[in-house]
Formats: structure tokens, sequence, C-alpha cells
């Protein structure tokens, strides 16, 4: 249900008929593990992150708002093709040299918009190849950007001073700076100094932060300076810095006059990392079950906030659950671009959801995570109903998630008649995409020896 400031409401009481052209620019904002829980407009009373709290009164706050996975590499293919990680070939987080790749016979979002007029920039963390920078594998200008400074995943050896982006395949060395004002002041200066004016733009920018290894810079990490743990104030001053670069790419969409006719879009690829209790991994599910990885809502439930002035009355908070996947078909829905018919597509347009009206799916919200806890390896959404499936898909849970949103009661045993419903339903879901993806890259991965842990020695005396 959208809540909305009554004197905003008055006063936009014809924003329906605004201009608004048919090509707005497109700014995606994602970011990397971060909780549903981190932002303070999503309930944080510790940490600081004013530009996205100021962003979230000026559009709308998705209150169920989901990755397409709970790992990196599938959650940003899902975002570029509108299709499930499975379906789309990237069902794993990728490692450097892996053979997974987001194919060149994917249609991706960047692809569509340039054939239309616009000209693209990827900035930040790709993750969507092993073989980065190389003829190997499809790179970002491959998937239709016409300009891009990225990594193949994290920045190294970590945010501070990263020395692995790469800008239009050539390497750049040793930046000084940190990774996502870094990313986003690139970013800045496409838009300045790079890209074609006469055409509409999309803009992807796509931080390291707050995915390990973290590093935050002293004046983000001051407002906790009163915290003694400094993993905690690490990664508090992640965040922080995180949304200082936020900052940085709408005050430069501000100075060029670009904010009124751009759409924004800010999210993250999937949950915290590790269990919230040492080091810097301590990031916030808002309470939520599980964690990155995991297919409960601590692993895939994210922050969503979209702002498009004129179209999205400021200060609407909507429950209508949105998925990454939904953006890809959002876009080509506001700019009148037809779906892909050749493939499946299992996003939908989230435009109805901008006022407050359900969205209509033809296939169900779903995630299948690779290393998921075995318990929790799969899931299929239909409504306010959850199916939870473990790895062999003979054990489900079931969760009315709207009222148990912790997913504290397992009605599995209780509803037999819904269990079944889904379990039905899931299994046509799950058996159109293993036939529809390139089900020969996960049943012929090969198992990946662990390295042996080294011991610690004792230090001497």
């Amino acid at each position: 249900m959208i809540r909305i400031n009554l004197a905003l409401f008055i006063s936009l009481v014809t924003w329906g008929s605004l201009p608004g052209a048919q090509t707005p620019n497109i700014v995606i904002f994602l970011v990397d593990d971060m909780g549903w829980g981190d932002l303070g407009c999503y309930g944080n009373e510790i940490i600081q992150s004013p530009h996205l709290d100021k962003f979230a009164t000026e559009g709308i706050r998705f209150t169920q708002c989901y990755s397409a996975c709970g790992v990196c590499s599938p959650s940003r293919s899902s975002i570029l093709t509108g299709r499930t990680p499975y379906r789309n070939g990237v069902w794993r987080w990728i490692p450097g040299g892996h053979s997974c790749h987001l194919r060149e016979s994917e249609i991706t979002l960047p692809e569509l918009l340039r054939e239309r007029g616009y000209d693209t920039c990827h900035v930040g963390k790709w993750h969507l190849n092993g073989h980065f920078n190389s003829d190997k594998q499809p790179q970002p200008d491959d998937h239709g950007y016409n300009h891009w400074m990225a990594t193949q995943n994290n920045a190294a050896p970590n945010h501070k001073n990263p020395t692995n982006f790469v800008l239009n395949g050539k390497p750049m060395g040793k930046l000084e700076g940190f990774s996502a004002p870094l990313v986003a002041q690139e970013g800045v200066r496409w838009l300045k100094e790079v890209r074609n004016r006469k055409k509409p733009f999309l803009l992807s920018v796509w931080t390291h932060e707050p995915h390990l290894p973290i590093e935050s810079a002293e004046e983000f990490m001051k407002p906790y300076a009163g915290i003694n743990d400094e993993g905690i104030r690490q990664h508090h001053g992640n965040i922080t810095q995180l949304d200082h670069a936020f900052g940085i790419v709408m005050r430069g969409l501000d100075k060029l006059g670009l904010r009124d006719d751009t759409i924004v879009f800010f999210t993250s690829d999937n949950g915290p990392e590790g269990r919230g209790t040492n080091g810097r991994t301590r990031g916030s599910t808002g309470g939520l079950r599980g964690r990155k990885r995991d297919s409960h809502e601590g692993g895939i439930r994210v922050a969503g906030l979209v702002r498009w002035p004129g179209k999205i009355m400021p200060g609407s908070v909507s429950d209508v659950p949105v998925i990454g996947s939904d953006i890809f078909s959002t876009v080509l829905d506001i700019t009148n671009i037809p779906l892909p018919a050749d493939r499946t597509i299992d996003g939908v347009s989230m435009v109805p959801a901008f006022d407050d009206k359900p969205l209509k799916r033809s296939i169900p919200l779903f995630w299948r995570t690779h290393i998921a806890p075995a318990n929790s390896h799969a899931a299929l959404r239909i409504g306010d109903w959850k199916l939870v499936s473990n790895k062999s898909f003979d054990k489900f849970q079931l969760y009315e998630i709207q009222k148990d949103w912790k997913e504290e009661h397992d009605l599995a045993a209780e509803k037999e008649e819904k269990l079944e419903e889904m379990k039905k339903v899931f299994f046509k879901v799950l058996e159109g995409i293993e036939k529809e993806g390139p089900s020969e890259w996960w049943k012929n991965e090969p198992v990946r020896k662990k390295k042996p842990r080294k011991k610690k020695t004792a230090p001497s005396k």
C-alpha cells in the first residue's frame, strides 16, 4: 500500500499529464552485498546514508524488492536480460578464469537501448565473465556499452587505491581514492565530457561496496568513532562511502540539468555477507531470515528505490513485490521497446507498481542459488505464499510471507493443499528453466578442490 504526504499528493494531482518523454535517461545504481536493513530509510538507526534517505523521499521505496538470486553474478545477469539466472546461463558467481559468462546470444538492455538511439555507459563491477578483458568471452562493449570502466569482480587489493580497473579495454593501473567514489566520478565525467548529448543515455553504476575486501575512508568512518569494534566502523563507513558516491551521481545529474528527464533505479545484488557477528561483514537483514547465498528472505530481499520526476509521486512507499529482472521489462515498457519475442522473459514491467497497482506475472518469482544452504536452495513466490525447497527438491517449507516475513512459521504440514499447489508450479517453472538454459554448464561443472587453509603459526616470543 502506497503512503504519501497529502500536500505532495495535492501538488501532483496532474502528475500523469506532465511532459515525460518516451526516451527518458536511465540510471541503474547497483550496490554489492548490502542488506535490506543497512540504510536509514529502511530502518537502520546507526548507519548514516543521507543521500539515499533523501532520494527515498523523492520517489518510491519498495519494502518487498528482491534480487534475482542470493549471489552476485546471477543477479546482475537478470538485470541486464530480464531472465532468471539459470535461464540466461549465469547460474553461479563467476571466479576468474571460469567458463561461465553472459552469452552473446542473450539480448541485453543496453543493446536494445543502443538500437533505439541511446548512448550507453557502464562503470564499476562487471562480474559477468570469467575471462575479463579478453577475447575469450564477451566484454561490456559486446553487451551494448559504448563506454566502460570496470573490474572482473572485486576491487583489488581492496576499495582503497584499486589497481585492477580497465577503461575501454586498457588497464588503468593504480587509482588514487576509494572505489565507489572513483566509479561515480567516472560516470559523471562520462556524462559531462564523453556522451553524445544529442542522445538519451543509459548509465549503469555498479559499486563494489560493501563487498569484501572492505576499506573505508576515514571521513566516512568518523560518524562511528564511538564504536569500539573496528569491523563495524569499517562496514558502516563503507555504506556511508557508497552513499556519498550515490550523491556524486545525483549532483552530477542536477548540475547538468538532467534530473527531470531521468529515471533512477537503486538496488543491491543480494543480501549481506557473513554472519554479521565479526570482521567487516556486518550488514543487517533488518530481521529477515538468512543472509547472502540463501533463498530465505535475508539473502534475496534488498533495498529498492526508484525516482522518476513527474511520474512517481515523491514519498511513495509500496509493498508490491518487485525483482531485479523487472528493471529490464520496466525500461522497455517506458521506452516503448517491445520485449524480445523469441525467448522467455521472467521480469515484468513494474510501472503499475509505481501507482500502487499489483503486477501480473505469467511466471512466478523464482530463485535458485547454487551455493545456498542445502535446505533453502530454491524458492518460489506466488502472491503472499512462498515455497522454499532443499537442494534435492524433495523437502519443502511453506510460508505466508506477508504475515510471516521473518519466515518463522513453516505451514507445510498444516496447509497440505496449498503446499501441493505450490510444488506443482515450482516444478513446472524449474523444468522450463532447465530446458531453456545451458544446463550442460551446471550439470558438467567440475568439482573444485578447496585449497587447504594455512595453519596459523604462533607468534615468536
